[in-house]
């Protein structure tokens, strides 16, 4: 369950603090021009304008806010401008709103924050399809929703000013839960009536979350740094990171494990040892919410005890005969990074408590590449006025779908209000198939369920303060459920248009509730026809996103070996790389969810696609497990040996790593190089791996006289070798996935 559905988080989440504020802002706009002008087409008009400028009112730094918000409140208002003035044309109104849904629609092409934009431009023309006023009245009509536009703004933009700590509290502390949903996930590895294969999806997927959430608040708190509650909450922010790291090279051979303990009470203990730290990381998030600091409140000791307890047992079975080495060496290593990330935990605390300042955090260091840099270049837009850009043919979709929506309400037998026909439609068609796909049924059971709760509403209550809460609560749950649960924002937005229109114009709206059930039918039978119409199937792109996740792995291998040799001085370039390869990962993880959600005939490669991301996933692992080690075990460490197995193991990465890029490069690059890829594929398809031992190790073993005393005896050696070998292995894997994935792509 999402987080903000717990009632105990809701009322203290970015979401609940959202969905207040635009309620506030636009109701209260609303009721202050209905008193001063006592004009019900005026009162609209503004509300209008509120309503559509509150849709950009998101989280995000106050200058991008400002920026977003005002570009929202100018584009809408030239859209209504356009309309109004064609509205008394039927035919060219009708040509204007093809025109406007196909350019607005376009906007996708600048990513998913001008989304909001993009159906604030549509909503605002179908809004106003239907207001046929002379030239001067709809240049009036406009100029008030402009005012009612720049009045939320200006009044958004003030409370966001004040809240401005408190929002970054709550991304943050948002980013601590997914980061405990993610270790409980990982907990459920040392459960053995747990299918391994089902938890690697699962905690890929919680993956694309986390990272979402951990960039939504780099680009809030590591802007706009001036006092020490700023400097807190970016110390907070890199302890999460800092264990974030450490928990993802708590990847351990969970099948090994398995298969040696799994009749052991040690993997119960492991199991809610790992729990209670994603319990631990809530309070975290908890307390944060709650402005106070964190206090350690989970107590680690049974557990803990009853580990040490079931090793010892364990070291005379090992001394017996009855288990080797390698299983206990490698259930000490897990048992060590678990007891490391409680220690984390412990600093994560701490960090809450002390105000520092924040240039001593950051010093002088150049946050740019973590944070998100939107580039709005009109050549992009050219660009992708092609046939083959899935945002062109997903705005001539689009465009197609309106047209429909138009003629069929022209032609219907009553009296149909073609402006929620078409809203309808811009509501549901996505630019993916897998989203349309949900929004189709959350937009049909949700006005459905908003209609039948209406018209209760306005059956058993008649006050006009009755119907104001009512009409208060829907607006606020309308934003606040837009990222959470869209059904409950579909529930939530009828309820309020359809309680608006009764507060307004009570006298001519007695039937509006089943009129508006009887269009949302037919928008959702038109979306539905139209999402196949010149689709952008997932499976086509999928070349492209692994040969981006290559790319970048390829760049993450090179910065990690440059710092695991001492190469470089600190990890700032290894971070970057990281968060590249990271982010890359998730955008394929992304698409293949969207491709399940597509027609059966439709998928490609699925198993295949899904070892492909579980492997890479798993070399971050290894990056981040040989990182730690070093740093671990820094004490006596063999530099000149260390590097020369880092060396070796990472040329064997390197070569894998272009063995994959051949297999996966374009048509017209393979055909230059066609005699190199197919030796390649032929190796790599041929390839055998074997499992590492003590003895011998993927990366070469290294002969006994190649190894000094002192090297031997050094803590993290063994380890060392181990991790490179798996890290290798995985690689290999890697590449004879690509060449099984390339196959399947490639066939008809």
């Amino acid at each position: 369950m999402h987080y903000a559905l717990d009632i105990r988080t809701f009322l203290f989440s970015h979401y609940f603090y959202t969905g207040v504020r635009i309620a506030i802002g636009v109701i209260g706009l609303t009721l202050l021009v209905f008193n001063v002008a006592d004009d019900m087409q005026v009162t609209m008009t503004v509300f209008l304008g509120a309503l559509c400028t509150s849709l950009m009112d998101l989280p995000s730094p106050l200058r991008h806010k400002f920026n977003e918000m005002l570009a929202g409140v100018l584009l809408c208002t030239l859209v209504m401008l356009i309309i109004s003035l064609c509205a008394p044309f039927p035919w060219l109104v009708s040509a204007m709103m093809v025109v406007v849904s196909f350019f607005a629609s376009m906007m996708v092409v600048y990513g998913k924050k001008t989304m909001p934009l993009q159906f604030a431009a549509l909503m605002v023309m179908t809004l106003t399809m239907e207001n046929q006023l002379p030239i001067g009245a709809a240049i009036i009509h406009s100029f008030f929703f402009l005012c009612g536009g720049l009045g939320y703004l200006a009044y958004s933009m003030a409370v966001s000013w004040f809240l401005r700590r408190r929002i970054k509290q709550q991304i943050l502390a948002e980013a601590l839960f997914e980061l405990a949903r993610y270790l409980r996930i990982k907990a459920d590895f040392y459960d053995v009536r747990k299918d391994l294969t089902a938890q690697f999806n699962l905690l890929v997927r919680q993956q694309i979350v986390l990272a979402d959430k951990q960039q939504a608040a780099r680009d809030l708190i590591l802007r706009d740094l001036h006092t020490k509650q700023d400097g807190l909450l970016v110390q907070v922010h890199l302890s999460m990171l800092e264990l974030y790291e450490q928990i993802l090279s708590t990847h351990g051979d969970y099948a090994f494990l398995r298969s040696h303990f799994g009749d052991s009470d040690v993997m119960i203990f492991l199991r809610d040892l790992a729990n209670k730290t994603a319990e631990d990381i809530e309070s975290i998030a908890y307390a944060i919410t709650r402005k106070r600091e964190s206090t350690p409140s989970v107590n680690y000791k049974a557990e803990l005890r009853a580990i040490q307890y079931e090793m010892q047992q364990l070291q005379q079975d090992n001394q017996a005969g009855k288990i080797p080495d390698e299983a206990l060496t490698i259930l000490r290593v897990t048992y060590n990074k678990i007891r490391d990330i409680i220690e984390l935990i412990g600093q994560l605390h701490l960090a809450t408590s002390r105000p520092v300042d924040p240039i001593p955090i950051l010093p002088g260091s150049d946050m740019t590449p973590f944070m998100t840099q939107q580039k709005y270049k009109f050549g992009l837009l050219l660009s992708n006025l092609r046939w083959q850009s899935p945002i062109f043919r997903f705005a001539i979709r689009v465009a197609l779908a309106v047209t429909t929506g138009l003629w069929i309400s022209n032609h219907l037998p009553y009296m149909a209000h073609g402006y929620w026909i078409v809203l309808t439609i811009v509501i549901i068609l996505k630019p993916n198939f897998s989203s349309t796909k949900q929004r189709m049924a959350d937009r049909l059971i949700g006005t459905v369920i908003g209609c039948l709760i209406t018209a209760l509403i306005l059956r058993f209550v008649h006050s006009q303060a009755g119907l104001m809460a009512v009409l208060f609560l829907a607006s606020v749950a309308a934003p606040a459920f837009t990222y959470v649960k869209y059904r409950y924002t579909a529930i939530a937005a009828s309820v309020q248009i359809l309680m608006l229109l009764n507060l307004l114009l009570p006298a001519g709206h007695q039937g509006v509730v089943g009129e508006r059930l009887v269009d949302t039918i037919i928008g959702v039978i038109i979306a539905t026809i139209f999402s196949y119409v010149l689709p952008s199937w997932e499976y086509r792109d999928l070349p492209r996103l692994m040969r981006g996740v290559l790319k970048s792995g390829e760049r993450y291998l090179t910065a990690s070996r440059d710092m695991l040799e001492g190469k470089v001085g600190d990890d700032f370039f290894y971070r970057v790389c990281r968060k590249g390869f990271m982010d890359s990962l998730s955008a394929l993880i992304s698409a293949l969810v969207r491709m399940m959600d597509e027609p059966v005939s439709k998928h490609r490669a699925v198993k295949e696609i899904n070892r492909f991301i579980v492997q890479n996933y798993l070399v971050a692992a290894h990056i981040a497990a040989l990182r730690i080690l070093l740093r671990r075990h820094a004490e006596g460490l063999p530099r000149d040996a260390v590097n020369d197995i880092v060396e070796r193991s990472y040329q064997q990465a390197s070569d894998q790593i272009s063995t994959a890029q051949r297999i996966l490069a374009p048509a017209k690059m393979r055909k230059a190089k066609a005699s190199a890829s197919a030796v390649a594929v032929a190796d790599a398809a041929s390839a055998t791996v074997p499992m590492p031992n003590d003895e011998q190790v993927l990366v070469g073993p290294m002969l006994p006289e190649q190894v000094s005393v002192e090297t031997s005896n050094w803590s993290g050696w063994h380890t060392l070798q181990r991790r490179s070998a798996l890290l290798n292995q995985d690689l290999q894997e890697i590449v004879t996935q690509t060449v099984a994935i390339q196959r399947v792509l490639r066939e008809p």
